[in-house]
């Protein structure tokens, strides 16, 4: 007996799926009279592919063009769109758009563009992400990015020089002597082990636990050290724009801090969750403000801890302190820099991702746009603050 039919297997795969093999096995039953007829088993096997986005870039001396097809990308819409940097009103998605595409015109030294090169080639990127609130800056969420640049060829090599670690800093102060700050990452909570740094830039995903120990090494007996802020920014820079506030005015500001009982008081250990910063900003720089006080001294700024910024202060109140040298100055200690993997890269794959390539070919160089197309679930929160005061 032989007969013939179609049949529709229907699967959604989930984002951890992207890349592998699924085998689906099955067989057809046949009923004929009051004799049942069973086929032989039948496999085919599944690949969990990468969806297109059909999309195209052009380059050209002072700016990058990039068009997206909507109907490519599932639930996008121009005004809940930002390029690295909304702030600049050339840089609107919305200027471009129309009902089919998301048509971004982009120059080369604006809208957050980020400039890299290798010894061939210099490559300038952007992206486009979407957003919930226009103030984000940063999010531990996935949201969808469209990544692109154009890469320009150079004559001639230049060579850059990049030390990751940051080294610990010596100060000397009246009636403190010569003491050292230093700013480490550790692996766990026990604070045992030491991220070595040889090991920096540090990959580590959103989410992740980091755990941070700032320590005042001082030869002045009784003294105790106090963190009064910690920011992050994208650059090793506290006055770089945007910055996201950790610690303000000695209280906590960003919700996954832990603090832990140092083994000593000029020491300070904390943990947060990574996250990064919304844009093509792949690392992280932690910058923290730190003073040094004589301990148990009731009249210092680490004895008063957390202060609203809003409450009185006495008067002549930093000026007495300083006078009696009962604490130091202010000094700032970084470290960095994390390196943000994409969920490409960690065990959150992404199954929509696509790659499209488009070079053109011009007088003086060749350009080439390539776009790179992320489809991640939208959330994001913290509001944007002021960056560290000079």
């Amino acid at each position: 007996m032989t007969t013939q039919g179609e049949f529709v297997i229907r699967w959604t795969p989930i984002r951890d799926n992207l890349g592998e093999y699924f085998p689906i096995c099955f067989i057809t039953e046949g009923l004929s009279g009051s004799s049942v007829y069973q086929s032989e088993m039948r496999c085919v096997v599944v690949e969990v592919g990468r969806r297109k986005v059909k999309a195209k870039v052009v380059c050209d001396e002072t700016k990058m063009t990039v068009e997206v097809e909507k109907s490519s990308v599932t639930g996008i819409h121009e005004d809940h769109l930002r390029l690295n940097d909304p702030s600049n009103s050339a840089c609107d998605l919305q200027r471009f758009s129309n009902n089919t595409h998301i048509i971004g015109v982009i120059p080369l030294n604006a809208c957050g563009t980020q400039i890299e090169e290798d010894d061939d080639n210099l490559i300038f990127k952007n992206e486009i992400t979407t957003f919930d609130n226009p103030n984000d800056i940063i999010t531990r969420h996935h949201q969808v990015e469209i990544q692109f640049y154009c890469q320009y060829a150079k004559r001639g090599n230049v060579s850059l020089g990049f030390t990751a670690h940051r080294d610990s800093i010596t100060v000397v102060e009246k009636g403190f002597g010569t003491f050292t700050y230093q700013f480490e990452f550790y692996q766990t909570s026990q604070f045992t082990n030491m991220v070595d740094p040889r090991d920096y830039p540090l990959d580590v995903v959103v989410k992740q636990m980091l755990y941070m120990d700032i320590e005042a090494v001082s030869t002045v007996n009784n003294t105790e050290l106090f963190v009064e802020s910690c920011r992050a920014a994208p650059y090793d820079n506290p006055n770089y724009h945007p910055t996201y506030p950790i610690i303000e005015n000695g209280c906590i500001v960003d919700e996954t801090v832990q603090i832990f009982s140092p083994r000593h008081q000029r020491h300070f250990q904390f943990g947060m969750e990574a996250f990064k910063f919304i844009g093509m900003h792949d690392q992280v720089y932690i910058s923290c403000s730190v003073i040094l006080c004589e301990a148990g001294n009731p009249n210092t700024r680490c004895a008063q801890g957390c202060v609203n910024s809003t409450s009185p202060q006495p008067a002549g109140h930093h000026h007495r302190k300083r006078e009696a040298a009962m604490q130091t100055a202010k000094h700032h200690i970084s470290q960095g820099p994390l390196r943000l993997r994409r969920s490409s890269e960690s065990s959150v794959t992404n199954m929509n991702m696509g790659l499209m390539v488009g070079c053109i070919v011009a007088a003086v160089a060749m350009l080439c746009g390539v776009m790179l197309y992320k489809d991640k679930t939208s959330g994001v929160k913290y509001q944007p603050l002021t960056t560290f005061e000079t």
